[in-house]
């Protein structure tokens, strides 16, 4: 990459565009369709992502809404479709078990939950080198290369018949998704305000419960079917392998490395896109940099990414429970496989609302700490009334207690766009999701070893663990709050003893888009896309 170039003083007024559709007008509030042409890869050089992050120019409440609703046409689309087909492949297995996946490759005493904890495992082990390739390797190759080779192992499952093939396949499986949260999470950073990065990565996140509801209906469908040689759980995993293989090519057509070079945008709207993201603070936005060791280092020298690991292993333990064992539970309150598939619908509508709901909520309030506390009330309560209620004629109140874990997965959305909005630097946002993935992994992996076989159907110590770990969470949320006002505190003093502003206003987390400039000192934003992590910016202001 280039060195940094000077940055232009002056400030460029916006001219309206003559175009031939709806965007050369002022009506936010008006659909548009767009057209996606192929990306010219020839245009997406480092070079001119620097040009775009150099370049001042103004822009309007009317023009970023309506580059933030092209953007949502195009980046999101992709990112809530892929993750979907991540989930859906991870839910798959949950369902195999209750379909005969157990017995056909003839799994005995924890051998399920070993292969349940293969895949994060395999996360964990290779998540260095995730962090790397999302650093070095353009996106609109990166992601595509995952989704091919996750969709492989997916459709190769049908073909293992031991526990020895299971474990290799599910650990494959696990190396290709490595690297999918963190590079979600970065994409989402990259083309999106902080303000507006809560609810976006609720729409990719919240494919979790929509996951939740089609593998129910997949597997109520198959189940009830002839389907002749084939199981029921070899045809589901065959049908959500091929389809996630087949999506891998349209995303290296569709999906631009950056805001500098997206085809679904006019040359002055990437201009805008690049300048609108300025506020955010959080360094370049092209789709790859060079690897810097300074900030790897900086990153385990930071308090928050211990925090934010702690609270990502504690939510994806319970997260990883209803996953691989969500089924189970059911059909230990006395349910048919076939009934046990159906009462985990409302539980992936409640997954979905859920997490909608807390990112609006994080959103509206501005604080994603008070969001993430008032999550983890419920969870509470429903693993309390898992664990004192009796399993014999206690039914409605056991449901209860179960539907009530579907708020764990609005923990996941809350603490990813929180480690988003308070990180700075392509290698240190690399790392830190680097490190939320490794936690979240340990966690995939330690959930499911806590439910152990011979505890059926009550699960009771695995449930009391699970209890202790989200009390301890809620420990976690309070001292996060607590080290990021300290950090604004010491960012004001130093500020202020050189000179310069102690409070600076934060833009990018207003609801409307506001010019940077306004209500702070000439001059503020003209380092934003140099690749400054959190702590060397000396204008950037955390958010908790």
């Amino acid at each position: 990459m280039m060195p940094p170039q000077p940055v232009r003083s002056s400030r460029v007024q916006y001219q309206p565009v003559a175009t031939d559709d709806a965007d050369a007008k002022d009506a936010p509030d008006q659909p548009q369709g767009i057209d996606i042409p192929i990306p010219d890869t020839t245009n997406e050089a480092d070079d001119d992502d620097e040009n775009h992050e150099n370049q001042r120019v103004t822009l309007t409440e009317a023009d970023s809404k309506r580059i933030r609703r092209k953007t949502d046409k195009v980046i999101l689309a992709i990112l809530v479709w892929v993750y979907l087909l991540q989930i859906l492949d991870k839910t798959i297995l949950g369902y195999s078990a209750i379909f005969g996946l157990r017995e056909d490759t003839n799994l005995t005493g924890n051998q399920y939950s070993i292969v349940g904890s293969i895949a994060p495992v395999a996360q964990l082990l290779w998540q260095p080198f995730s962090s790397i390739l999302i650093v070095k390797v353009p996106h609109r190759i990166l992601m595509p290369a995952l989704v091919l080779g996750w969709g492989l192992a997916q459709t190769l499952t049908p073909t293992c018949s031991t526990f020895k093939g299971l474990l290799v396949n599910r650990f494959f499986l696990g190396i290709f998704e490595a690297g999918c949260l963190p590079l979600f999470s970065i994409i989402t950073a990259q083309w999106y305000r902080r303000a507006e990065q809560p609810v976006r990565v609720a729409a990719w996140y919240g494919t979790n419960g929509l996951a939740t509801i089609i593998a129910a209906l997949l597997a109520y469908g198959l189940g009830s079917a002839q389907l002749g040689t084939l199981k029921t759980w070899q045809v589901l995993f065959l049908m959500t392998g091929l389809l996630t293989v087949a999506t891998a090519p349209l995303i290296y057509i569709y999906l631009p490395t950056s805001p500098s070079t997206a085809p679904f945008l006019t040359p002055h709207e990437r201009l805008q896109a690049t300048e609108r993201l300025r506020a955010n603070q959080s360094g370049p936005i092209s789709g790859s940099a060079a690897l810097k060791l300074p900030q790897i280092r900086e990153t385990f020298l930071d308090p928050k990414t211990y925090l934010f690991a702690a609270m990502s292993l504690a939510n994806n333990l319970g997260a990883q429970v209803t996953n691989t064992f969500g089924p189970l539970i059911l059909s230990g309150f006395g349910y048919s496989k076939l009934t046990t598939t159906l009462l985990n619908i409302p539980f992936g509508f409640i997954q979905y609302a859920v997490i909608l709901a807390v990112a609006y909520t994080s959103y509206k309030l501005r604080h994603k700490s008070l969001s993430l506390l008032g999550i983890l009330v419920p969870i509470l309560a429903g693993l309390v009334i898992l664990y004192l209620s009796p399993r014999e004629g206690h039914t409605g109140k056991l449901l209860t207690g179960y539907y009530l874990l579907a708020f764990i997965f609005g923990g996941n959305t809350l603490i990813v766009s929180w480690i988003l909005a308070n990180t700075a630097g392509q290698t240190k946002k690399a790392a830190i999701m680097g490190v939320y993935n490794a936690a979240s992994s340990t966690g995939n992996i330690i959930g499911p070893l806590l439910f152990n076989a011979n505890d059926a159907p009550a699960y009771l110590p695995g449930l009391r663990a699970t209890l202790g770990v989200f009390v301890g969470m809620v420990v976690c949320v309070v001292l996060c709050v607590a080290e990021v006002k300290r950090l604004n505190w010491e960012k004001g003093r130093k500020r202020e003893e050189g000179g310069g502003q102690r409070v600076i206003r934060d833009h990018s987390m207003e609801e409307r888009y506001e010019d940077f400039g306004e209500g702070n000192a000439g001059g503020v934003g003209a380092r934003a896309f140099e690749d400054l992590t959190d702590w060397e910016n000396e204008e950037f202001v955390y958010v908790y």
